[in-house]
């Protein structure tokens, strides 16, 4: 279709309606949606040439510039028409599959649900804008079927070149002499001589596709009539099944079986984790599985990979996708299975831009698409385990170790009565006796231990000891957080950072600052000291960048290169060590503080599944927790193993007070560049708020984090009963007051965080 601009501008339609999606649009016009956060579709002409189709991929003008978007449902029929002649151009139409119609239906969804821009949503299908136009060819090197010649100096690094193009794969020349071990210069004098071929071929991900017939592992008889189970749900249309196993119990070998199961049909698969750069012993199980690595998706990939990635994806040539959170909005024209993996995981919740849940989507795609969603975990969210108790979902359950291994046992070290000493040598501590002990006995057996404390840096405030001055971020309501290893204090909100000074900026003491309380490089310095002969390594966000240093820092401590692992939640989450024996968590009243609804729920999954870590093969486990607060309901239920007891009394207050996911829950944040401005937005929504029996506003108040990157922040919080419309009371309020354009508002569906 030729390039074509014209002086009118685009309709947009009044009323974005995803009721009527796959609806033909009108000959000779086009509704197109554009990755922009606009509340719905324009309208364009169509010049003459190849019909579009709902679906189709177009180039289309916003004023100055020209956007990919995607063609829409035809407007509503009760919308008034605008003349074609007053309307632009579509630009032109790219070569590339269409946007499914399950996938436009799911992006129509999440708006409404979300509360978001369609548009919004459109954009995070739309993440590689490269992957859009058609890849360019590179240059690859091939040893063509052809004799050497005679005259050939054939000279040992030549012969190891020849021999390594012999697969008949195509390289590039660094590849190829990376292969062989020699210089590219040894390549290029092949390529000169013309016994290596330059061609251009078009960049593909690496060759393989993954081999649902390769036999699995030998299931033992609750993993195999799991296994069996999910992939009969492969062929019976939509299902969602919790795969409820204790760690260690075998559940990825188990929905491996289902993900056979959907290959064998013909079908794409999606695996959400929650923690894509921790996965590298996943993909070694994968691999091993199936005979080749599924496609990746996560923001650690370069753009070229990203290019190959989705293109892959919406061609269909990707049969198996892992991925985080964002892999669930690529445009899979055959998806026939999504398997979320640590379902209950907080990762899965997306705080910025569209807010939404992966997992709560993903349940929503796979009802569109009419195919299976397995949701696995050793701690069920409280909701999972509602949607099953009300016959929402099914539920396989693993309640053994694969192998016979058997669960750790769980200590509580009660820190009123055993706390940390003071030592001479390194001063203040952060280790208990109890656990020194555990530590020392478990070195001297040959065994590996975790220590466990969710909080990153050296210390989370540092303070000078003459004024009582704090280190704040000034774009933000947070403390800054001492890395020693960096020299720095870290903001981790907004990445502000500061050089520690020598002074304080306050008072002008030195040597006067101090850092109170500890994070894992803190506890390292105080390890390093007790046990000077174990080799430690850190896992946090800090110390690992990327899958690649995931996946050495695994090889290390499975090659037993490393006696004592310190680490955050990074640690807790789907590791298999088998010489691990202790898991010793620091501060297990971490979690239990500030006023979180979910905040026992969350504290009893993030420590059983760090200490799930201990004891996965012949060797048995210990945990060893210290707590301020034994008596706690989650310590007690983690001692005794009570889970579902727990539970169960979690459930009953939720019930009580209508909290979810026995009720509904929405937070309205209004963010202003002043604090000024917040509250006078706050005061006229305040005024506008919705009135109704089963509905509570509450607010408006300073948000925990009052400011944020530079912005005021003030929240509300709407409470309501399950039966009540939420969404359309809110879309109603907002619209019925008009705002400054500096104040933005913004709303969360189901909040997982109130900072």
């Amino acid at each position: 279709m030729a390039q074509h601009r014209a002086n009118s501008a685009p309709t947009r339609d009044p009323k974005h309606d995803p009721s009527h999606a796959c609806i033909e649009p009108a000959p000779g016009r086009a509704r197109v949606l554009l990755p922009l956060p606009l509340s719905g579709a324009y309208t364009y002409a169509v010049p003459e040439g190849p019909a579009l189709a709902p679906g189709d991929y177009v180039v289309a003008p916003l004023g100055a510039r020209e956007l990919v978007g995607v063609v829409w449902d035809a407007p509503a029929e009760h919308e008034t028409p605008v003349p074609t002649a007053k309307l632009k151009p579509v630009a032109g139409k790219l070569d590339l599959p269409p946007l499914p119609a399950e996938h436009r239906r799911f992006v129509d969804w999440v708006a409404g649900y979300t509360l978001a821009p369609p548009g919004a949503v459109l954009r995070m299908t739309l993440s590689s804008p490269g992957a859009l136009e058609p890849p360019k060819p590179v240059k690859r090197v091939i040893r063509p079927p052809l004799p050497l010649p005679e005259d050939l100096n054939l000279t040992p690094a030549r012969r190891r070149v020849l021999s390594a193009a012999e697969d008949g794969f195509a390289w590039t020349q660094a590849e190829l002499a990376r292969e062989a071990g020699v210089g590219v210069g040894v390549v290029k004098g092949l390529i000169g001589a013309g016994v290596l071929e330059e061609v251009l071929l078009e960049p593909r991900l690496p060759p393989g596709a993954p081999d649902p017939h390769l036999p699995g592992p030998t299931l033992s008889k609750a993993q195999a009539t799991a296994a069996a189970a999910l992939a009969e749900k492969v062929a019976d249309g939509y299902s969602a099944t919790l795969l409820d196993g204790v760690t260690g119990s075998g559940k990825t070998e188990v929905y491996f079986e289902a993900v056979a199961a959907a290959l064998k049909a013909g079908r794409q698969v999606l695996v959400l984790l929650p923690e894509i750069a921790l996965s590298a012993q996943w993909l070694e199980r994968f691999t091993r599985r199936f005979g080749a690595r599924p496609v990746e998706w996560h923001s650690d990939l370069k753009s070229s990979e990203r290019r190959l990635a989705w293109r892959a994806v919406a061609e269909g040539r990707a049969r198996v996708v892992v991925g985080a959170r964002s892999a669930l909005f690529l445009p899979y024209p055959a998806l026939g299975l999504i398997v979320v993996d640590e379902e209950h995981e907080g990762a899965f919740k997306q705080e910025d831009g569209v807010i939404y849940h992966a997992r709560d989507m993903a349940v929503v795609r796979s009802t569109l698409g009419k195919f299976p969603v397995v949701l696995a975990s050793a701690t069920p969210s409280l909701e999972s385990l509602v949607n099953v108790e009300a016959g929402k979902y099914a539920e396989l359950h693993l309640p053994d170790r694969h192998g016979g291994a058997l669960l750790p046992a769980v200590e509580l070290i009660d820190l009123r009565r055993t706390p940390p000493k003071r030592d001479p040598d390194i001063g203040v501590t952060w280790l208990a006796p109890p656990l020194v002990t555990a530590l020392e006995e478990t070195l001297t057996d040959g065994a590996q231990a975790l220590l466990y404390l969710n909080r990153r840096g050296y210390a989370p405030l540092t303070l000078c000891r003459a004024c009582g001055h704090r280190f704040e971020c000034p774009d933000c309501s947070a403390w800054l957080v001492e890395h020693r290893f960096l020299g720095a204090l870290v903001c981790h909100h907004c990445g502000y950072s500061l050089r520690p000074p020598e002074q304080c900026p306050a008072c002008g003491a030195e040597d006067a600052l101090t850092p109170i309380g500890p994070g894992v490089e803190r506890l390292a310095e105080e390890v390093a000291q007790r046990f000077p002969a174990a080799r430690v390594a850190l896992m946090s966000s800090d110390s690992i960048q990327g899958p690649a240093a995931a996946a050495e820092l695994v090889r290390q401590v499975q090659a037993h290169e490393v006696d004592i692992v310190i680490g955050t939640q990074l640690a807790a989450k789907g590791h298999h060590f088998p010489l691990l024996t202790l898991v010793g968590v620091v501060d297990g009243d971490l979690g239990l503080k500030g006023g979180d609804l979910r905040a026992g729920e969350r504290t009893y999954q993030l420590l059983h599944q760090v200490a799930g870590r201990a004891g996965r093969a012949d060797r048995p486990g210990r945990v060893l927790i210290q707590t301020y607060q034994p008596d706690h309901p989650v310590m007690q239920a983690l001692a005794s193993g009570e889970r579902d007891r727990f539970l169960a009394v979690e459930a009953e207050l939720r019930r009580e007070a209508g909290w979810p996911p026995f009720g509904r829950l929405a937070a309205l944040i209004v963010s202003a560049p002043d604090a000024g401005q917040a509250d006078a937005a706050c005061r006229q929504l305040a005024r506008a708020a919705p009135r109704r029996e089963g509905l509570q506003v509450l607010g408006p108040a300073e948000a925990p984090m009052a400011v944020l990157r530079g912005r005021h922040r003030r929240r509300f919080l709407v409470k309501a009963r399950r039966e009540l419309p939420l969404q359309q009371l809110l879309r109603s309020w907002l619209g019925s007051v008009k705002l400054p354009s500096a104040v933005k508002p913004y709303v969360d569906i189901d909040p997982y965080s109130f900072w």
